[in-house]
C-alpha cells in the first residue's frame, strides 16, 4: 500500500485502503494468472463499496525455472509459507544455475460499474546469489534490476518506484486516466 501511495500522490487521485470498507470479502487468489486474480479481487470489492477499485498481482517469473514461481510466488514454498521460505526455496532452485535471468511483472486490475480494464507493468533483471538489503518485501532481497547495482530491498523507495514493475503499471493506469479520466467514473456510491 506504500508503494501505491507514493506512485498516487502526484496523480491528486485519492485512494483507501480496505480498513475504510468493514465487512470487506476476503479475496482468495485462486485463479492461474495474475491478470485473472487481479481481476478477481477488484470486481469483488468494486461490487461491495460501489467504488472504482484497483487490485494488483505481482509474480516473479524466473528464465532458468520455465517462468515459476510465477503466480504461485506469494506461495511458492507452501500454503503456509512465509516470504523467507518462498527466498530460501529460490536460491536452492538455482543453486547451480549460471542463468539467472529473471523479470518481476505486476498486472493493476482497475474494475468500475462499466467494465474492468487491465495494466501491465513488467521489470527485467536477475537473481543475486544471496539476500542482499534489509527493505522492501517477498524476493526483494534477491532481485537486481537491469542497470543497477542494488537489489530493490537496498534501493531507495523512490529508485525502486521509479524503475520497478509496480511503479510502470501504476504508470500505465495513471496515463490511462490521463487521457480518459472518465475510467473512474461511477454510477453509484455505497448508501
Amino acid at each position: 500500500m506504500a508503494e501505491f501511495e507514493a506512485l498516487f500522490a502526484p496523480s491528486g487521485y485519492a485512494i483507501r485502503t480496505l480498513n475504510a470498507f468493514p465487512g470487506a470479502p476476503e479475496v482468495v487468489e485462486d485463479r492461474d494468472t495474475l491478470e485473472g486474480n487481479a481481476a478477481k479481487k477488484a470486481e469483488t470489492i468494486m461490487k461491495f463499496t460501489g467504488y472504482p477499485t484497483l487490485a494488483d498481482d505481482t509474480g516473479l517469473e524466473v528464465q532458468a525455472l520455465d517462468g515459476a514461481p510465477g503466480v504461485w510466488s506469494a506461495r511458492w514454498a507452501g500454503p503456509d509459507c512465509s516470504p523467507e521460505d518462498n527466498r530460501k526455496k529460490l536460491l536452492q532452485e538455482l543453486l547451480d544455475e549460471n542463468d539467472r535471468r529473471a523479470r518481476f511483472r505486476t498486472v493493476i486490475a482497475l474494475a468500475t460499474p462499466a467494465g474492468t480494464s487491465l495494466y501491465e507493468g513488467v521489470c527485467e533483471g536477475e537473481i543475486t546469489t544471496r539476500e542482499y538489503g534489509q527493505d522492501g518485501f517477498g524476493y526483494d532481497a534477491l532481485f537486481r534490476a537491469d542497470g543497477y547495482t542494488q537489489t530493490f530491498a537496498e534501493m531507495d523507495a523512490a529508485v525502486k518506484n521509479a524503475v520497478s514493475h509496480r511503479g510502470r503499471a501504476l504508470g500505465a493506469l495513471l496515463a490511462a486516466l490521463e487521457v480518459d479520466p472518465g475510467l473512474v467514473a461511477f454510477s453509484h456510491r455505497p448508501s
